[in-house]
């Protein structure tokens, strides 16, 4: 069981691996809590912020979903120019018209349209969005919930590697002190050569295992900040202390709160929530739709030159008066003549021409607006070669596939709870009686060295003792870390933690 003297072992090895001098990211504390580890790898991790990217597009779903419920808006506009020349006009040319020496031209025109279209998909759209983004956080929240597994079992590593250090180092020690033992004891001729080689192998042996632990300590501390997303050479100690405590949790209650707090029960759940408005969207193909639509347009013509404009209204001018004459004179022929008509008025003047000229500068924002057009129309459909029944069906079936997946998940829940419940109980066991084992192991090393330095017992005696009292502590500690491991297994399920504050 970790203790404060662990604790300051762990300070003492870090800053062994990590001198002073050695740079650490500011956002990793050299003292790392759990909870601080928790929430540097919610921050920075990158597998859990791509999750998280997707809950903004489901926000922007959301909101476009409820823009699909206004009208949409469009304006649009544009400039050209003609240049001057023959042009046709079907198989005819301007000129044979009557229009020769055409000028250059320059042209502006703007377009105004509103359209507003509704239908049952566009109504259940803002719900189906919605439906769509609480499954998508609870895909985050699912995606969260394992890697704070993920990062607790990576915690518990690097304390449980600090640990088996610990026992290493003691060991070690131990080797050492049994050496020195060893040679004593040859000096006075109550131990053999034998005794003294195998003191110097345990020795050995000794430092090999050393050197692996520390190398598992590092391999644990590097995949623990892999797993926080922080720099992998950043120094820190561990100091949230993982104590033994009885699980007397009831079974039945740990099942109502996974069935509230299990991460993939509540993703499997907006899951189908979604899916339920996939069906009511399926059906919505059955209703009719509205669409209304107006619009409004306008446009400009300059030209280069009025001459050709003033030309052809002088030479109408000129005909208006020829006809005016021409009806006078047939109007003083008739029995009862009529009264003649001012053919005067009709004259092409200057005024005119100065009209044309003033006409002519509307480019490019004097329109001349056309008339604006309004419609609407009601859509019904009737027949669409079975496509409509086919959508309703599959939806109806995801649905129902969703269903079966949320019962299958509670009957495993139920079972996983059990089972994984009663490993827990098992190995807190299983740790207190490593515990009482660690204290036997103690005595009997104590008593065969006293008895190896007396003369009673042999240095064989007392490498196996050394042997028991090392395998005592190393079962001892993987008890006591199987049971940590074990319950952070039944924390995962369940959805919460269910450790002592």
């Amino acid at each position: 069981m970790l203790t404060r003297s662990l604790q300051n072992m762990a300070l003492a090895l870090a800053l062994l691996f990590f001198p002073p001098g050695t740079a650490a990211q500011d956002f990793v504390p050299v003292s790392l809590s759990l909870e601080e580890t928790i929430d540097i790898a919610r921050q920075n991790n990158p597998g859990l912020q791509a999750v998280r990217n997707d809950e903004d597009v489901a926000n922007w779903n959301v909101r476009s979903a409820y823009g699909g419920l206004f009208p949409s808006a469009s304006v649009n506009g544009g400039i050209s120019w003609q240049g001057a020349g023959e042009q046709t006009f079907g198989s005819l040319t301007f000129e044979q018209l009557g229009f020769a020496n055409q000028p250059s031209f320059l042209f502006s025109n703007y377009n105004l349209s509103l359209e507003y279209q509704i239908n049952g998909r566009t109504l259940l759209a803002p719900g189906q969005a919605k439906a769509d983004r609480v499954a998508i956080q609870a895909q985050f929240a699912d995606a969260e919930a394992n890697l704070i597994f993920q990062v607790t079992q990576g915690y518990i590593a690097v304390l449980r590697e600090a640990e088996q250090l610990r026992v290493a180092e003691q060991q070690r020690e131990r080797a050492s002190f049994n050496l020195r033992l060893a040679a004593a004891q040859l000096a006075v001729g109550s131990a053999t050569g034998v005794d003294v080689a195998q003191a110097e192998v345990a020795v050995g042996r000794a430092e090999v295992t050393v050197l692996q632990t520390s190398n598992a300590l590092e391999t644990a501390r590097i995949r623990l900040l892999q797993q926080m997303g922080a720099d992998l050479d950043s120094p820190f100690v561990p100091t949230t202390p993982f104590e033994l405590s009885e699980p007397l949790w009831d079974r039945e209650e740990l099942y109502q709160m996974g069935l509230a707090y299990n991460p993939n029960l509540r993703s499997l759940r907006a899951s189908r929530s979604s899916s339920s408005y996939e069906v009511k969207m399926a059906k919505s193909s059955y209703l009719p739709s509205l669409s209304l639509r107006a619009n409004t347009s306008g446009f400009t013509r300059q030209a280069s030159s009025t001459a050709l404009s003033i030309r052809q209204a002088e030479s109408q001018a000129q005909g208006s008066i020829q006809n005016c004459l021409f009806f006078n004179d047939l109007f003083s022929r008739l029995t009862s003549p009529l009264p003649s008509q001012d053919c005067a008025q009709l004259q092409f003047t200057d005024a005119d021409a100065q009209l044309i000229e003033r006409e002519n500068h509307g480019f490019p924002f004097s329109f001349t607006g056309q008339p604006p057009a309004a419609g609407i129309t009601i859509s019904l459909p009737l027949f669409q070669g079975l496509s409509r029944q086919r959508q309703v069906t599959e939806a109806r079936v995801q649905l129902d596939d969703l269903d079966l997946s949320l019962r299958e998940q509670e009957l495993a829940l139920r079972a996983d709870i059990a089972t994984t419940l009663a490993t827990v109980r098992t190995a807190y066991q299983a740790a207190l009686i490593e515990d009482q084992n660690q204290i036997v192991a103690d005595e009997q090393l104590r008593l065969a060295r006293e008895r190896f330095t007396v003369g009673l017992a042999d240095f064989l005696e007392l490498l196996e003792a050394e042997t028991l009292k090392v395998e005592a502590d190393r079962e001892q500690i993987a008890a006591i870390f199987a049971y940590h491991d074990f319950l952070a297994n039944l924390e995962a399920v369940v959805g919460n933690s269910l450790r002592t504050p």
